[in-house]
């Protein structure tokens, strides 16, 4: 039986084991310590994260996770494996062969190693790596890179491999966004709230250094309020999810929410297109802690959409890369 011609390796951040503070304190451990993520001198950065941060936070951090997690386990790992079956289903239809495809986190488990082992063993030479950041950052993407280039460097025989930049300004990405917003916009009755798309956010200096992330944000942000016929009054993009005392990027989320609740601003809808599939940073900071903060500051009806996830259309849209970027395999 020949060897498939080509395999794919999805890529997401990570989570935890299991919803305790001991479990959280060994993923912050590995996330924290990566320097793609913080870049702080390592010794001094040593005892902030393991005398400090490492101490109070798991703790806390548990507590959003037990609120989130579910019968299959963290949300994150149980979407990441339906998006996996949904996309290797996807493209064997679409090549008429089987076509392997693994999810991997950058930090956590399954592992790049395991992840990259278990496509060696299914005979994979070439692998697509898709990692699930549509927007680039070199805390995200560019660890996934790092990562793997440490999981393959005891490899004896190392396949040949392509690498999925970013995918920020993609046609099918842009549509299934304006579609999911449509979708939910008709099953509340027609009704549109301002639109805010919430990204994750980065340190203001690392896009002074160059990263291209908000620039990617922007470009995202304009496209769909572009598809969507918005003026552009009708939306505003912010991030979210900042750590530490430096200043990141703006206009943060939480207080623009915040600020419209005061302003007299009564329906909010939000989604948050830098995730592929929703997390804590969703499912517990966005759909409860900002509602929270826009209700108590006056607002009336706050209403999140979910990630992309599984649907079909983002299903369709991974097909496209992944025939985009594997032409002549």
């Amino acid at each position: 039986m020949p060897p498939p011609r080509f395999g794919v390796l999805l890529v997401n951040l990570g989570t935890p084991e299991a919803p305790t503070a001991e479990a959280v304190r060994r993923y912050l451990g590995e996330f924290l310590w990566d320097k793609r993520v913080v870049d702080a001198p390592r010794p001094l950065w040593w005892l902030i994260l393991h005398g400090v941060i490492l101490r109070l936070r798991p703790g806390r951090v548990a507590k959003g996770y037990q609120a989130v997690w579910t019968d299959e386990g963290s949300p994150l790992l149980a979407i990441g494996r339906r998006q996996q079956c949904a996309l290797a289903a996807a493209l064997e239809h679409h090549y008429g062969e089987a076509i392997p495809v693994e999810l991997a986190m950058t930090y956590g488990s399954p592992s790049l190693r395991e992840s990259g082992l278990r496509l060696r063993d299914a005979g994979v030479e070439r692998i697509l790596v898709l990692p699930l950041y549509p927007q680039f950052s070199r805390s995200t993407t560019a660890a996934v890179f790092d990562g793997l280039a440490r999981a393959l460097a005891s490899c004896p025989h190392l396949p040949e491999l392509r690498f999925v930049r970013d995918y920020h300004d993609h046609p099918a990405y842009i549509g299934a966004l304006a579609t999911s917003i449509r979708q939910h916009w008709e099953a509340n009755g027609g009704e549109q709230g301002k639109l805010m798309l919430s990204y994750h956010g980065i340190p203001k200096r690392y896009a002074e250094q160059g990263d291209p992330y908000p620039r990617h944000c922007e470009t995202t942000s304009r496209l769909v309020a572009e598809t969507l016929g918005l003026a552009d009054d009708d939306w505003l993009m912010s991030y979210q999810s900042r750590f530490g005392r430096e200043e990141w990027l703006k206009p943060y989320t939480d207080e623009t929410l915040k600020a419209w609740g005061r302003e007299g601003v009564e329906h909010v809808d939000i989604i948050s297109p830098a995730f592929a599939a929703d997390c804590l940073e969703t499912l517990e900071e966005l759909e409860v802690e900002n509602r929270d903060n826009f209700l108590g500051a006056g607002g009336k009806t706050y209403r999140y959409i979910p990630a992309l996830n599984d649907r079909a259309e983002h299903i369709d849209m991974l097909v496209q890369l992944v025939e985009q970027h594997a032409k002549g395999w």
